[in-house]
């Protein structure tokens, strides 16, 4: 399926340490289906059914964006997106090898 990305990237806590990148309504399905199973809630299921609706084309891609912006918001995992780019840029700056 060729599915439209989010209009902005969205930035969620992922672990203590982690902060992962939801471009796509793909990419909060994926999401999605690794969330704890005793952590679903409504919001969870209304999050998950409009992201999948929106794969399918059935809705607009921005439907599901706000759905799982919600999601995030209420399970306290949303994350600043400007602290997150600034965080993703400084990663990128060096090569990734170490100096002697």
């Amino acid at each position: 399926m060729n599915v439209e990305a989010f209009s902005s990237p969205i930035f969620v806590k992922r672990a203590s340490y982690i902060v992962q990148e939801i471009a796509s309504p793909a990419d909060a399905i994926e999401f999605l289906n690794d969330w704890p199973e005793d952590r679903r809630d409504l919001t969870y299921e209304t999050a998950l059914r409009a992201c999948c609706d929106a794969y399918a084309g059935h809705i607009p891609v921005a439907a599901a964006s706000k759905a799982f912006v919600r999601f995030a918001k209420r399970v306290a995992i949303l994350e600043d997106p400007t602290s997150a780019m600034q965080w993703i840029a400084a990663c990128k700056a060096g090569s990734g090898k170490v100096q002697a």
